[in-house]
């Protein structure tokens, strides 16, 4: 026993079917003759369904909330003109019995409307016309092929702007999801208006072609088939043909208007009437209006009441806008809320709701969070802060040879208004503060003037800097300051976490994706490695031991050749990753110094270098060195590598081979920026410059002691 069908479902059913059916309908109302009653009561629901899509599109707040409009276009403009065949059928077969025949709303338009005088009729319905043809229909159709040009140019930048919000943790898969169809459906609507608009301007041209068949026709048919007159003939058709264009070109008329709104409309948070009444509400324009009509109001010889009148209306206006002297001040108030201003996953929740491992568990592996003062630098759907971070983003993973994760921003009220902290994982790597409203200045060479301001540290490279306002920017730049903007110094300052640890941003996963994209080019090299000789995990560890010593890891396939040829040796991850550097260092030194250029070097004393390897020799793993020399290591070779970077320079430590390893570890928590390089790893075609040698006797006092 079946169940009956659902209410709902029938319901649904049959709305289904309207569409069809009523196409059905236009095209047998071009085939078969129509009762007069039929024809009246279409005329009407023509003019009705003209004026529905005419309010509709008035109010919509954006072109796409009217997306169907082409659609409904097409409809209307198929219907107007079956209606206007079938009642050229009923002018033409019964006009000769009187004004009556072709029905009561073709004879109200030609007696009441133009008052029973063709030639009046003639003109209203040229003017009609025209002003549909040349004005209306012909700007919507030039507005609507200028838009679709536009649009379809813009869709590659919305479509990187969108995934560079989603890159940067400002929206969500879904929220993308759902921004790139709506950038589709934009392109797909614009494209369809620019076709639409042909509809209106055939209709329109088809009217004219219309009226004058039926004028023609009539009479030739009066006089001929009917024995009337020709004065008959031309009063009874011309009347009706008439009655008969203007009942068909007032609809038209009017969705050209809507055609026109929808293609001129912009999208806002208002209807048209109330984005008009926002921006023209507005004090300091309607104060020179009234004073203007004021003064042509008293000008002897004009209408001096109506005049004084329409000034006392503008300055009624006038009045009443004076709250709106600054809206953009007003709508600042209250802009964020709360924690959840800016888009993050799991959206609002009332407090009545249960907490989630989402709320207590943030998988993102890089967040920046930020106080409520910087929230503009943001902005509401990407600002300047979102622009930079993508950059950003772009550089380091061009730079270390893997896909930077996402970076997601939220706002913390936890924060000062002005603080920034940036989390890797869920580790705090970094945090400061800076001014959105101020730049900061940081000293060049030939600095010599203090500047006033929020004396600080730059974030990124510890150098003494100073917060100024924006109109000491010329008094900044001209004393050899380099000024940067508020984004950029965070910027900077997550660009060097990034690079510092690049070992926890990549995993299993990413590099499972890093081999899916080789396999492309390379699939036996990657099925004969991974995991035959190397498993993920192994392959996963080396990546992470050579990025911890900022070797990209971009030429993947000499990495795979590389850990194929070490398979056999029992090497661990950390020798592996030694064994691969010789060949993967050029990588790195190119990065740093353009290969024409001599690339700097800061060696070490050959008895320094002894001693250290001696102290290597002494422990298992790393140095072990007295406090008071290993302080003194550190700091001579810190002044020295700070030095050659004050001269703009880059330059890298050079040691023994052996040597190596252990001193890069030593250094690691000291000078986290220092690249120590084995002696086997520099490039026989590079040029080098020795910029410092440290261990002399000014330097160290460790010869006194051996």
């Amino acid at each position: 026993m079946t169940a009956a069908p659902r209410p709902q479902g029938l319901v649904q059913t049959l709305g289904g079917l309207v569409l069809p059916l009523g196409i059905l309908i236009i095209i047998a109302m071009m085939v078969l003759p129509l009762p007069v009653v039929l024809l009246d009561l279409f005329f009407v629901f023509n003019i009705l369904l003209s004026l529905v899509i005419l309010m509709v599109a008035l109010y919509s707040y954006r072109p796409l909330d009217f997306s169907s409009f082409p659609n409904l276009l097409l409809i209307a403009t198929i219907f107007r003109l079956a209606l206007n065949v079938a009642s050229t059928r009923i002018v033409l077969t019964h006009g000769h019995d009187g004004h009556e025949a072709a029905g009561k709303v073709i004879q109200s338009f030609g007696e009441f409307v133009i008052a029973g005088n063709f030639i009046v009729g003639l003109l209203v319905f040229a003017i009609l016309v025209i002003i549909n043809l040349v004005v209306i229909t012909k700007g919507s159709g030039r507005v609507s092929e200028v838009s679709a040009r536009f649009t379809l140019d813009a869709m590659p930048g919305k479509q990187m702007a969108i995934d560079a919000d989603l890159n940067a943790g400002l929206l969500t898969p879904d929220q993308a999801r759902t921004r790139r169809a709506e950038v589709a459906a934009e392109a797909d609507f614009y494209g369809s208006m620019d076709g639409a608009g042909k509809f209106v301007k055939g209709d329109a041209m088809a009217g004219i072609l219309i009226l004058a068949i039926n004028i023609v026709g009539g009479i030739l048919i009066g006089t001929l088939q009917h024995g009337l007159s020709l004065g008959q003939a031309a009063e009874t058709y011309v009347l009706l043909s008439i009655g008969d264009g203007l009942v068909a070109q007032i609809p038209a008329l009017l969705l050209s208007i809507a055609t026109a709104i929808i293609v001129t409309r912009v999208s806002s948070s208002h209807d048209m009437g109330g984005l008009i009444k926002s921006q023209i509400h507005l004090r300091q324009a309607w104060l020179p209006v009234a004073g203007v009509m004021a003064l042509i109001g008293i000008v002897p010889g004009m209408p001096n009441a109506m005049f004084l009148l329409g000034a006392a209306f503008c300055g009624v206006i006038a009045w009443f806008g004076r709250t709106d002297l600054n809206p953009e001040a007003q709508a600042v108030d209250g802009e964020v809320q709360g924690p959840d201003a800016l888009p993050g996953p799991g959206g609002e929740k009332s407090p009545s709701e249960g907490i989630t491992p989402d709320d207590v568990t943030d998988h993102a592996p890089v967040s920046l969070q930020i106080g409520y003062g910087l929230i503009p630098l943001a902005g509401e759907g990407g600002g300047a802060l979102v622009a930079r971070i993508t950059a950003i983003r772009r550089e380091v993973s061009k730079a270390m040879g893997f896909v930077v994760p996402g970076v997601r921003i939220r706002d913390d009220l936890t924060l000062s208004p002005n603080q920034y902290r940036i989390r890797i994982g869920q580790v705090i790597r970094g945090e400061d503060v800076v001014y959105p409203d101020r730049k900061l200045a940081i000293p060049g060479g030939t600095s010599t003037r203090k500047l006033k301001g929020i004396e600080v540290k730059d974030p990124s490279f510890g150098l003494d800097a100073v917060w100024i306002l924006p109109h000491q920017l010329a008094e900044a730049e001209a004393d050899d300051h380099v000024v940067v903007e508020p984004e950029s110094v965070i910027a900077t300052h997550l660009s060097q976490l990034l690079v510092k640890h690049a070992p926890d941003l990549i995993g299993p996963d990413d590099v499972q994706t890093l081999l899916d994209s080789l396999s492309r080019a390379a699939p036996t090299l990657v099925s004969a490695v991974v995991p035959k000789l190397i498993p993920l995990h192994t392959v996963t560890a080396v990546l992470r031991g050579l990025l911890a010593e900022r070797i990209p890891i971009g030429d993947l396939r000499r990495i795979l050749e590389g850990l194929a040829d070490l398979s056999a040796r029992n090497l661990t991850a950390a020798e592996m990753a030694e064994a691969l550097r010789p060949m993967l260092v050029p990588l790195l030194l190119q990065q740093m110094t353009p290969i024409n250029v001599a690339l700097p070097l800061v060696t070490l004393d050959p008895e320094l270098e002894q001693l250290l390897i001696r102290a290597r020799r002494q422990g298992e793993e790393g140095l072990m060195l007295d406090t008071g020399l290993a302080g003194t290591v550190v700091k001579s070779l810190g002044d020295a590598l700070e030095d050659a970077i004050g001269q703009g320079k880059q330059p890298v430590v050079i040691v023994a081979s052996q040597l190596r390893r252990a001193f890069a570890q030593f250094l690691r928590p000291h000078l986290p920026d220092a690249i120590v390089l084995g002696i086997n790893e520099l490039p026989q075609s590079r040029r080098v410059e020795v910029v410092a040698s440290i261990g002399g006797q000014s330097q160290l006092p460790f010869r006194r002691e051996t």
